[in-house]
Formats: C-alpha cells, sequence, structure tokens
C-alpha cells in the first residue's frame, strides 16, 4: 500500500526542510512558469530523504499559448508571427525542445511524475487529440511519469480521455471531487483545488465530511491495488493535508511517512 499525501508547493514556513519534515511528497509548482537551474533542482534532491517523492508541473510554453496571463512570468519574448508555434501540445520544434528542457530538470530532481495541465481553451476537438497522440507519441520519457490534468470540455468527453490515457501510457489527473480517473494506469494521482467552481476555488478550506469523503475514495483505489498520491493545493493546503494524513491514520490506511 502507497498512499502519499502532500502539497503542490512548499507551502510551510521553516523552508523545504521543515517541509521534508512534514510530508513525504510533493508537486513543484515553479517549473512551470519558468524552469529552474539544474543545479538549483539537484540539491533540493539531494538534501531530501531518501524515502522523499518529488513530482513537478510541466513548463507552460508545451501546454498554454504565449496570449496566456501565465507567460508574463516566463521571461520569455516570442515574436508574434511564432505564437501558433507553443502550446496546446502541438508536436512542433518548439514544443518539443521546450519537452526536452524540461525533462532534463525532471531527471535533475529526480521527480517521479510529470503532470502537464492543459487549460479549458485546449477543449476537445479532433484536432486536439491528433496534437496529443502525436506529441506523447514523440516524445522521450526516460523513466518520467507522465500525467495530464485536462480541463474544459475533455470532461464531457471522458471516454475519449480514458483512450488516449491507456493507448498513450498517461496517468489521468483529476480533482476526486470533480471527476475521477479514467485511465487504467497503476498510479492514482489527485490534485485538490477546492470545492465549487469549475475548475477550481482556491480559497476553499476542506472539511471533516469532505476529507472522510476524500478518505473513502483512497480506500476504494488501495483495494483495487494502485498507489494513490493525494496533492493539495488550495490556500489553505498545508493544514487541510495534515488533517487528511490523520483521517487516513484513523481509518487504518496510512500514508507514507519521511
Amino acid at each position: 500500500m502507497d498512499i502519499r499525501v502532500g502539497c503542490c508547493g512548499w507551502c510551510v514556513k521553516g523552508g523545504k526542510s521543515t517541509y521534508y519534515a512534514r510530508f513525504s511528497i510533493v508537486e513543484v509548482q515553479e517549473t512551470f512558469y519558468k524552469l529552474p537551474r539544474l543545479e538549483a533542482v539537484s540539491k533540493w534532491a539531494e538534501a531530501a530523504p531518501e524515502s522523499f517523492r518529488f513530482c513537478m508541473k510541466a513548463w507552460q510554453v508545451m501546454t498554454h499559448p504565449p496570449s496566456s496571463p501565465t507567460w508574463k512570468r516566463s521571461g520569455l519574448k516570442i515574436p508574434k508571427s511564432k505564437h501558433d508555434r507553443y502550446g496546446f501540445l502541438k508536436p512542433t520544434e518548439e514544443n518539443l525542445r521546450a519537452w526536452e528542457e524540461t525533462l532534463k530538470v525532471c531527471k535533475a530532481m529526480k521527480a517521479e511524475v510529470c503532470i502537464l495541465q492543459t487549460p479549458a481553451s485546449f477543449g476537445y476537438s479532433e484536432e486536439n487529440v491528433r496534437n496529443i497522440e502525436t506529441f506523447f507519441s514523440t516524445i522521450k520519457r526516460n523513466g518520467v511519469i507522465l500525467g495530464w490534468e485536462p480541463r474544459g470540455t475533455w470532461r464531457e468527453n471522458l471516454r475519449v480521455v480514458g483512450r488516449l490515457c491507456d493507448a498513450l501510457e498517461l496517468v489521468h489527473v483529476v480533482d476526486p471531487f470533480r471527476c475521477q480517473p479514467q485511465s487504467s494506469h497503476q498510479l492514482v494521482y489527485f490534485r485538490l483545488h477546492g470545492r465549487g467552481g469549475k475548475e477550481y476555488n482556491y480559497r476553499y478550506k476542506y472539511t471533516d465530511s469532505d476529507l472522510r469523503e476524500l478518505g473513502e475514495l483512497v480506500e476504494r483505489y488501495v483495494e483495487e491495488g494502485r498507489r494513490v498520491y493525494a496533492l493539495f493545493n488550495n490556500v489553505h493546503m498545508a493544514d487541510d493535508a495534515t488533517r487528511f494524513i490523520s483521517l487516513l491514520k484513523e481509518l487504518e490506511l496510512s500514508a507514507a511517512s519521511v
């Protein structure tokens, strides 16, 4: 049984050493906006306990177009004539090169999982299905597990999502209060964005009832023999993750410790 609970980001006072002492897993977020130096992430991995797990969010260059407001933090200046070469998992030279740079960071960090989150504007369409199939069939993985968190109209086409994930060996990353994973991958990966709203409600604080409901879901997947990672991604993530770890102990489903 492998259950790991943590946060999307270094969200505790005292720095990374304090985080390592409290949780067994982290999903690094800054890699989405701008890739950090390889030397820096290597030091994070060296300082972490041996049993600690790193996951990271993939660089936005491949998933979000330059018109996305998050690109302001990338530091990149792309000529408008080349805007259509970036984002939306298009199998362009630019996106494929961006993946190569992202994979270098994954390996330096010793990240087990890399999450590619596509925006709602990248909804279900035949063209986007082709882009997904070509992109993920082309890139190298070098042992890194790839997770796909689709937003927008993909939730109305879950059978297609499941088919794509299984054919391309992807983990279907979900917020379990909005959708259940459609992939048959041995890893179940939850990103908890707060209840309410179409895609997220970051200011939401999970109630005891919410956490019990989440615990029941975890138990269901564990009984299927699957691993479960639960990463909280809300304002109260550190407290909610800590409370959830305590609840799992009550359910005799102890999360991994460091």
